[in-house]
């Protein structure tokens, strides 16, 4: 009796062993999360390739995605076999503009690991700013901030000028432009090349006319918006819609009158015959170049356009 008993202890404890064993396999099986989390590639259309960066948490494979399609060699990239586990796709937009970029990641161990996905970037492709595509004029511009009624560019402009995007109602705005004519060789624009300079502000009828002088031993464009409540004035609050053209004048073609011969057929003594004969012909020395336009609108982000706002409440 007593043998049969020790048996039958014994044979439970070996069934309650394996019955344990069994539930912690089972449970362990891909089911330990991991994580993946992609790095801002901030991409430039038409600037080349950039890298966009998956950093896991343990090692594995990685297919990157843009517009949800994965990204051309790109479909199973290895991270790196020590932490940290980074894992890196070369990527070349397409386009200029918002597109969303995502990532899968699948680990070398799947069956304690559990693979997982990345929450996707809102990429904006950038585009280059305030270019002049093809057109042989270049410009900058940039806003200041006139205040006081002395100095270089008084009364109009006044002085203590400071660069800023920022205004207030009240204020005067300056707007400085200056650029380089290629059809000349980079020649600077001044009033010797240029027929117009105007700046159009958005809600205004009449373009404020650019002005070029000496400020302070450089020389420039300028013109001044003021902005209040007084007629004339600008007060429409918020980022100022605004517009710099710059036409250029058209050169003409410098010629000259030079001495040539050519040879003619002529009869001499009944024979026909080549004659030299003199003549005078018109060369261009210079050719023409004919007038170009250049306009400048800024494409910078809301917060970098110059901006009109109310005067604070005290």
């Amino acid at each position: 009796m007593k043998r049969i008993l020790s048996l039958l202890v014994v044979g439970a404890m070996a069934l309650g062993s394996v019955a344990i064993v069994g539930v912690s396999t089972a449970s362990a099986a891909g089911t330990t999360p991991t994580t993946i989390k992609l790095t801002d590639p901030k991409a430039i259309y038409n600037d080349g390739s950039f890298n966009i960066i998956a950093t896991t948490s343990v090692a594995g494979t990685v297919n990157f995605t843009a517009a949800s399609a994965t990204i051309a060699g790109c479909a199973a990239v290895a991270t790196s076999t020590v932490s940290p586990f980074l894992a890196t796709c070369s990527w070349t937009p397409a386009a200029a503009g918002a597109i969303s970029l995502g990532a899968s990641f699948t680990p070398t161990d799947t069956t304690d690991n559990a693979p997982s996905t990345a929450t996707a970037i809102a990429e904006n492709v950038a585009a280059p700013v305030q270019g002049n595509p093809g057109g042989p004029v270049s410009l900058y511009v940039d806003t200041i901030l006139a205040s006081g009624a002395t100095g270089v560019l008084a009364p109009a402009f006044g002085a203590g000028c400071e660069i800023t995007n920022e205004f207030i109602v009240g204020q005067t705005i300056v707007f400085r432009v200056y650029g380089n004519d290629f059809a000349l060789g980079g020649a600077a624009l001044t009033t010797q090349n240029v027929s117009s300079a105007t700046v159009t502000i958005g809600g205004m009828a009449t373009p404020l006319a650019l002005s070029y002088g000496n400020h302070g031993g450089v020389s420039f464009w300028t013109a001044p918006l003021a902005t209040g409540t007084a007629a004339g004035d600008y007060d429409t609050l918020g980022i100022i819609p605004y517009k710099v053209t710059v036409n250029t004048i058209a050169v003409p073609a410098v010629t000259k009158k030079v001495h040539a011969f050519k040879m003619v057929k002529k009869t001499v003594n009944g024979k026909s015959e080549l004659v030299k004969e003199a003549y005078v012909k018109t060369v261009v020395v210079t050719p023409a170049v004919p007038g170009a336009t250049g306009v400048f609108q800024s494409d910078f982000s809301p917060t970098s356009i110059a901006t009109l706002n109310a005067v604070p409440a005290a």
